[in-house]
Formats: C-alpha cells, structure tokens, sequence
C-alpha cells in the first residue's frame, strides 16, 4: 500500500503539469473529429469483457437486468408519474434495486449452497460476509497506512497508468459533452479538466484509495441514458459518496450487489459511450478512402493489440516487453493494454502524417475549430464557467 501511495503521488504530477500548464490543450489542437472515433468508441467496445461474458457467469440474475434495465430505460421512458419521466431518470435505480432483492431471495432459499465456488462468488449476496466484517464508522485520513515509499519502477509503472486516464479520460470529456448536448470542451477546458484530475489522483495517493481518479466510461453512458447533464447532480452524488465513505456498513451493502448486475448495465452503458464515438463520424467525409483507412486500421489495431498483450501475458505470466529494465517493461506493457490508447497513437499520428493539408474538411477539422477557444461559442459560458468565481485562477486562454 505504501508503495502504491508513493507510485500516485509521483505519477499525480503528470495530468497536474500537462494540464496546468496548457501543454494538454497545446496537444489537443492535433485531435480532429476522425481522430477521436476510434478513441471514444473503444472507451465503450474496448471493455467488451466486462459485458456479457460476466453476465453469464449467473444467468439467472444477469439476463433479467439486461433485459429489465432496456425495458424501462427505453421501451417505457415516455411513462411520467406528475410530469416527470420517472423510467427514464430512474431506470438504473429501480432496476438495480429490483433484480438486487431477487438475487437476495435465491441467495437466502439455498439457491446456491451447493454450487461451485465460481457460481456462488457471482450469485450469491452475502458473499465473504462483507457487512459484518465492516465497521459502522471509519473515517479515512491521509496516510493511514504510513509513509508512502518511492521506488523508480513502482512510479514509471504508475506514470504509464496515468497516461492511459489521461488519454481515456480526454475521449470521456468529449462524449460527455456531446450526450449532455454541450459544445466540444475547448482546449483549456479540456486541459484543465485534466489537471484537476491530477489533483484527484494525489488525493488518492495522500489517503492511500488504491487505485487513481479518471473518467468512469459508466457515468458517461449514464447521462445519454437518464437524459440528465446537471453539474448540481454530480456534485450531489460527491457528496452521498463521501457521506457513505464514512458509513463502513453502508458501503458494505452495496459491495454486496452480485457483478452480473453491473455487467448487465455495462452492455448498455459502454454501448452508448462506444456510439457516441461513431456520431462523429457524421462530421468527416466517410467517402474517403484516406478516412476509412484511418478508421479502420485505428479500430481493429485497438483492439486486437491489446488482446495480443493479455493472451501474451495469460501465457507467459509476463508481458511482451520482458527485458532486463522492469520500469521499462511495467510502462510498455501498461501502455499496450489500453485499447484507446492504442487507438489514439494509431489514429492520431495516421490522421496528421498521411495527407493532413489537404483533408482538413474531410477531417471535420471546419466544424471542430471553432469549439476550440472559449470565445468561440457564447454557450461555452454557460457549460464550462466554473462555479464560486473560480474562472479568476483559471481564466480562458
């Protein structure tokens, strides 16, 4: 623990400078609307594993969800209850909570007593008895666990995590910008939002969370479903996991919900945010064949790259970069398991080498550059002015 602490806190200073000093936004300009296809798309298809698959590692609990949560989110959102759209704001929450009680009810019939142990890890609700072991309060402080020791291999492993976030972070702004109908983030907005995302990882570093801060590809895809894009909503939800952060036995209950469930949201989720990678498309000449290339070549190396890097280590129990340099190995292999990564060197670097001064408008590059300053659109105030006049430490560039 105290050495993946010290990994974030030093791997934290790299979203905090490229996105504080606008180096961030500097890169950004490369990206154009065909760029960004394969990027936001493979944000969605990229975690296709976390689907189905683990639906069906308890059928009976996951295939219900699935077909529950498209029902209500989109066969009966029209149904309001006093003007309100209830299905479709809460469609999430009724069915999780739904399909949660009837895995319950199996769990406490003896559904599962006699299955095998991988049945019963995916099925049952009381698995490990996480809410008796949990304390009813338990306050997180930085440090807990001591201090944090730094290890150049630990942190060049973790700087590679972190600029797989940075990356797949960057295609999750600009689908959640798209599904909450905003403008395009402009570069600074796009940059500090990175930046503030390093803040965040070395708050998870100081308190030792485990794991960094990025963008959840769920969330994203939430917003297309609820139709919901309110800064308020965001800032409430902080708040409620704070709250239960603190609350051991609370947190405990909703860790006791079975991950066929989260994976029947997923086939829905991912879908959306994969689709929302494909929209940009309708800003590109699709009738070029230098377009299709790009597209094409980006998406299939995406995906079968880091598939080559995972059977390749299922196998050898390490990854093809195996030399004698473990940082180098450990920064390589974590690169090359991220599929939009993978999509954004292939894409990125294709779409501004092969033919880029005569393609600007088959590129979309027309429509993408005006989004690109502040002043650029008059609703860009409205969509990405921060709140308590925070805009005088951060202000347009």
């Amino acid at each position: 623990m105290r050495a993946v602490q010290g990994a974030l806190i030093v791997s934290s200073s790299i979203q905090i400078i490229l996105g504080y000093s606008q180096l961030w936004a500097i890169c950004s300009r490369f990206f154009s609307p065909l760029g960004m296809v394969p990027v936001i798309s493979l944000l969605g298809f990229g975690l296709f594993d976390r689907g189905f698959p683990v639906v069906g590692r308890c059928v009976e609990i996951g295939v219900p969800m699935l077909i529950l949560f498209v029902t209500f989110s989109q066969y009966l959102k029209n149904f309001h209850f006093r003007q309100l759209p209830v299905l479709e704001r809460f469609a999430l929450l009724i069915s999780v909570t739904v399909i949660w009680a009837y895995a319950h009810l199996l769990t406490a019939s003896g559904a599962y007593k006699h299955r095998p142990d991988l049945t019963q890890g995916n099925c049952r609700t009381d698995r490990a008895y996480l809410i008796s072991a949990a304390p009813w309060i338990k306050i997180p402080y930085p440090l807990q666990w001591g201090a944090p020791t730094f290890d150049a291999g630990h942190c060049f492993g973790m700087m590679a995590a972190v600029i797989v976030s940075l990356i797949e972070s960057t295609g999750g702004y600009k689908a959640a910008s798209r599904l909450a109908s905003a403008t395009p983030p402009p570069a600074h907005v796009l940059s500090r939002g990175i930046g503030w995302q390093g803040i965040g990882i070395l708050l998870s570093g100081m308190f030792g969370t485990l794991s960094g801060c990025t963008v959840s590809a769920e969330n994203v895809g939430l917003l297309g479903s609820t139709r919901v894009g309110s800064r308020r909503v965001i800032q409430i939800a902080a708040g409620f996991m704070i709250f239960f952060s603190i609350l051991g036995k609370f947190g405990a209950l909703f860790a006791s919900i079975p991950f066929p469930i989260f994976a029947a949201l997923y086939c829905v989720l991912f879908g959306l945010v994969a689709s929302v990678g494909l929209s940009f498309l309708q800003f590109t000449n699709m009738n070029s064949m230098r377009n299709l290339f790009i597209v094409g070549v980006a998406l299939f190396l995406g995906l079968s790259i880091p598939e080559y890097f995972r059977e390749y280590t299922s196998k050898a129990y390490h990854g093809p970069s195996h030399t004698k340099a473990g940082w180098f190995n450990d920064f390589l292999n974590t690169i090359f398991f991220s599929s939009p990564t993978v999509a954004l060197i292939v894409g990125v670097f294709l779409d501004n080498t092969l033919d880029y001064k005569d393609s600007a408008r088959d590129r979309g590059m027309p429509w993408w550059a005006k989004f690109r300053s502040f002043q650029g659109d008059s609703r860009n105030e409205e969509f990405y002015t921060l709140p308590f006049n925070l805009n005088r430490f951060f202000p347009p560039s």
